[in-house]
């Protein structure tokens, strides 16, 4: 069997969970099944790669809603290249409609698996203006008319079928993300954080991910004036997804280090390894993302040893056993388009109110890190996501 991923990211361009997934799919699937993938920008040398696409130069500006038709010129090149693969499996909005029109050129089951959904991110608006309809308008058209659905957590599979009413719950399939346990563990050498300014004698709060709505990174550094003063706030927050948003965490990270030391924000993407030693030496993860369809971050700290502290929302609830790998912090939803918090100030305070009894307490710390480690091992590895997904392509293709 064939199988063509299609994808907007792919090594060495990636900067989401999503591209992650990718990764490391493509390479245990392809120990069961041909694997072709189909990127988005420059070629590269992986054996795994079949292509890799850029966009029509006359779409080039720099108008919001010019990335999307740069996406979706991508997409009509990407189906072209398809051409004799036995099944499409695309991944975000950026390549969904890729595969559905391969669907349709070439009779191919198409499987998408939904990352995120484009309803529950109006933000986006924001971020590519009119775009938004059309990034809307590319997942729609796809998730109606795919074979198979993969929801990467089960609260994901109840957002699609809230979401998307007219998609029919037998094609709804839970698979979720996993990791690396090999590569994400313990690192203790202390080089990274010699090289950011973090003092690797003092407890480190980590935060990692990108600037945006979604990912509460504001709630965050409002709740840090609550957090143990002796401990550091480290943020590797970047890209963002408006230069509005931007500006704003960077103002209050600014205002936050002029009221407590230890203040760190580091913009760059960061190598793995650089990650995998900021989450071993750090003495809490947190994750107060807003939305979250999976939560991926929290496996990579799990897996290095890391306690983590994180919204209950999402994906998340997949992943953290309340009191056991991690904890909670309850959420609940505005009634804003947004999903911001209810009570802000509540649920800031409940995040620092967490971060700290993981500070004060090393032993409880440390049972939660022993349990999280255990977790990723046995529940979310490649190799077994991997199975599963290609038990689900010879599904479609027998049918």
């Amino acid at each position: 069997m064939r199988a063509a991923l299609l994808t907007r990211e792919y090594p060495p361009e990636i900067y989401g969970g999503a591209g992650v997934h990718v990764e490391y799919l493509a390479r245990e699937l392809s120990r069961l099944v041909e694997v072709q993938v189909h990127c988005f920008g420059a070629p590269r040398d992986s054996p795994l790669v079949a292509a890799a696409y850029e966009p029509w130069d006359r779409l080039a500006g720099s108008a919001p809603h010019l990335a999307a038709l740069r996406t979706m010129s991508i997409d009509l090149a990407m189906a072209a290249g398809v051409e004799g693969a036995d099944l499409v499996h695309s991944h975000t909005w950026y390549a969904n409609l890729a595969g559905h029109l391969a669907k349709l050129l070439y009779g191919l089951p198409h499987v998408m698996t939904t990352h995120s959904l484009e309803p529950l991110r109006p933000w986006k608006a924001e971020q590519l203006g009119g775009g938004y309809a059309l990034s809307s308008f590319c997942e729609r058209t796809a998730i109606e008319g795919a074979d198979a659905v993969i929801a990467v957590s089960g609260e994901m599979r109840k957002d699609v079928l809230r979401a998307y009413p007219a998609v029919s719950p037998d094609r709804v399939r839970v698979i979720h993300n996993g990791v690396d346990p090999d590569e994400y563990q313990a690192d203790q050498g202390t080089d990274v954080l010699l090289r950011h300014g973090i003092d690797p004698g003092r407890p480190i709060v980590l935060y990692f991910g990108r600037v945006s709505r979604q990912k509460g990174i504001v709630h965050l550094l409002r709740a840090a004036r609550q957090i143990e003063p002796g401990a550091q706030v480290v943020l590797r927050a970047g890209p963002a997804d408006t230069p509005e948003q931007a500006e704003e965490v960077r103002e209050l990270v600014s205002d936050l280090a002029a009221h407590r030391g230890g203040v760190v924000l580091i913009e760059e993407l960061l190598p793995r390894r650089d990650l995998v030693q900021l989450l071993t030496h750090a003495a809490v993860f947190v994750c107060p993302s807003i939305y979250e369809p999976f939560g991926m971050v929290n496996l990579e700290a799990m897996a290095c040893g890391t306690p983590v502290v994180a919204s209950a929302v999402g994906g998340i609830l997949d992943i953290v056993e309340d009191g056991i790998t991690g904890i909670l912090v309850p959420f609940e939803p505005g009634d804003d388009a947004y999903g911001t918090p209810a009570d802000p100030a509540r649920f800031e305070s409940a995040l620092a109110a967490a971060v700290n009894s993981v500070l004060a307490d090393k032993e409880k710390a440390r049972a939660l890190a022993d349990a999280g480690r255990r977790r990723v091992v046995e529940k979310f590895s490649w190799s077994e996501i991997a199975r599963q997904t290609a038990m689900l392509y010879r599904e479609l293709t027998s049918a």
